[in-house]
């Protein structure tokens, strides 16, 4: 009981700050919220995970263990969501906006958790975010093709481009090399990852609807369901099974446990999917993992 009541004071600082950033929306406009997720988007976050990813040596078959690991994550994740077909939109175009919420994932509180949880290994979560965001887009963009705005060769360049895709990439790189970067370059970059995370966590609380659990229905819950409860009770079930420990599991745990995407909704939009819908889902999501998210990190 002691460590679920450590796990609950490690993660409130940062849903305080979600809170927080609730209470404070109307002192900024929509457009100063959306230039910060903007800079997050493509500054900061990508400063994080380089940082995270370059940090420590990684070995090469390393990603043969933590990518397979974490694509077979998400595809548990898109088929289990696909169970919820019958009880959602007619349109696929809008349900599949919806759909990928069952298996992207919340970057800015993925570090928050690994670093609560007393087995996880940042560096491991640097790497299944690298191995993961070209998948998750890939999916989400396959499952959005059908009848969107955007071309194939639109949609293969963006997902190319993805900050997260480059700044991860690059950080695997470094790490498997073995070298470190000069001092005069790291320096600025963990000053920027450092701000990622508080700025973040604010946004999401600022960009939120806070009474998004009110429209909690089927559709939604079995998404919710899916993301939340599904997926990290299927790791957690295969590690005990196999009677697999340590950082490697209890970082999947942490990474299959969180909250979807808070940018979700903005790919569904660039699709012409039911934007407002996704945005619904993603609060719940967010708020919901205020539950589930201790629990799994303390089982992990």
């Amino acid at each position: 009981m002691g460590d679920f009541i450590t796990i609950l004071l490690g993660l409130a600082p940062s849903f305080l700050l979600i809170g927080l950033g609730g209470l404070v929306r109307g002192r900024l406009s929509a457009s100063v919220w959306l230039g910060l997720d903007k800079l997050n988007f493509e500054i900061l976050f990508p400063a994080l995970i380089f940082v995270a990813a370059a940090s420590r040596p990684i070995a090469a078959p390393d990603l043969l263990t933590i990518g397979p690991a974490v694509w077979s994550i998400m595809l548990c994740g898109l088929f289990l969501g696909w169970w919820s077909r019958g009880f959602g939109p007619t349109s696929f175009l809008d349900f599949a906006g919806a759909w990928q919420t069952a298996w992207r994932f919340n970057t800015a509180i993925a570090f928050v958790a690994v670093g609560v949880a007393q087995q996880a290994d940042a560096a491991v979560l640097a790497i299944a975010i690298g191995m993961a965001v070209p998948v998750a887009n890939i999916l989400a963009v396959s499952a959005l093709s059908r009848g969107g705005n955007l071309g194939k060769l639109a949609t293969v360049g963006k997902v190319l481009r993805n900050p997260f895709l480059i700044a991860s990439v690059a950080g695997i790189l470094v790490g498997v090399s073995g070298q470190n970067v000069p001092v005069l370059l790291m320096r600025p970059l963990n000053m920027l990852a450092q701000a990622a995370i508080p700025i973040a966590l604010l946004s999401i609380g600022a960009t939120m609807n806070w009474t998004a659990l009110a429209k909690l229905d089927a559709f939604s819950g079995i998404l919710n369901a899916t993301k939340l409860v599904a997926l990290p009770a299927i790791v957690l079930g295969f590690a005990k099974l196999f009677q697999l420990d340590g950082a490697l599991i209890s970082t999947l745990v942490v990474f299959a446990a969180l909250p979807t995407a808070s940018a979700a909704h903005v790919l569904a939009s660039a699709f012409g999917a039911d934007r407002k819908r996704v945005a619904t889902i993603i609060a719940q999501s967010t708020l919901l993992s205020g539950i589930t998210l201790p629990f799994w990190i303390f089982l992990s």
